[in-house]
């Protein structure tokens, strides 16, 4: 299980943030994964890796600003319930393969579904240009997309623009049955940014109250589409911070991006970084960049 929340301007505000991004990681705290960093192959990307043997150089998460001229962010989340047949490759390159490319979202969305061969997933996708509307872009420098925010699906097969200019929200589950944690999510999601995107924000608070977000243990049960794809775990999948009682799975990854309008962007990760909940060793990575 995982969450994200993202919102993306519209242009018609004036906040001081262009996009605004809080994002969980729920795996087992056992499987090894580099905490994020400039990629070695590609320093323009951002993010962590997977490094469970045979998937090594996977990612849930990560961000860049490749090809020049565009900022990209994928986010990866599976769909919790859902078995595809002739399933012969791991999930974790396809947002690798995303922020590496050439192809525009809409583009590599349509190859992944034409050449589907994963496990069950919900790819999201956010393509800024670094030249705004309006201007005039140079040789080689791709203006701004039209689809700003692309959700794309193998269970089953959908690719969905997504609104921009209001809090979204994805879970492990369709965008048509979401599931409670991510209606409920949303709105604090909401209520946090247009509480603090301001002209003048205080990042360091806007980014305290997300990841306050992240850690929520409230649970939101019942939630009968989340009982249907998870069964007996339900309930302790319910919450936006998930901890199973004497388990080896949740929440081990907190993940807060934030562009500004001068494309000045803020990485912030806190990851557990050893392996029993109860007496969790977390660190926090910070990441500053200016795309251009």
């Amino acid at each position: 299980m995982c969450i994200l929340f993202v919102y993306v301007d519209d242009g018609a505000g004036c906040g001081r943030y262009r996009l605004v991004l809080a994002s969980n990681r729920d795996e087992f705290y056992a499987r090894p994964a580099k905490q994020a960093a400039p990629w070695q192959e590609n320093d323009r990307i951002v993010g962590g890796r997977d490094m469970e043997p045979g998937r090594e150089g996977g990612t849930w998460l990560a961000i860049g600003n490749h090809p020049p001229g565009s900022i990209r962010i994928g986010a990866l989340l599976n769909v919790t319930g859902e078995s595809k047949p002739n399933v012969t490759i791991g999930r974790g390159p396809i947002v690798a393969n995303f922020l590496t490319g050439d192809q525009a979202a809409r583009e590599y969305s349509e190859q992944l579904l034409a050449r589907d061969n994963y496990g069950a997933f919900n790819f999201v996708s956010v393509e800024l240009g670094t030249v705004r509307p309006g201007t005039v872009a140079g040789d080689g420098i791709r203006p701004e997309p039209q689809e700003l925010v692309l959700h794309t699906s193998n269970a089953p097969h959908s690719i969905s623009p997504c609104a921009t200019g209001q809090a979204l929200a994805f879970g492990n589950s369709t965008l048509e049955k979401p599931l409670q944690k991510v209606c409920r999510g949303r709105e604090q999601f909401e209520a946090i940014v247009t509480k603090r995107n301001i002209p003048f924000a205080d990042s360091d608070v806007l980014v305290d109250e997300l990841m306050d977000l992240l850690k929520s243990d409230v649970r939101h049960f019942p939630d009968p589409e989340l009982t249907r794809r998870a069964g007996q775990h339900a309930e302790y999948l319910s919450s936006v911070n998930v901890r199973i009682p004497n388990g080896s799975y949740g929440s081990r990854t907190r993940t807060v991006i934030l562009i500004d309008r001068q494309n000045h962007m803020e990485f912030i990760e806190t990851t557990m970084v050893n392996n029993d909940p109860l007496e969790a060793n977390w660190k926090t990575t910070r990441i500053v960049r200016d795309f251009s």
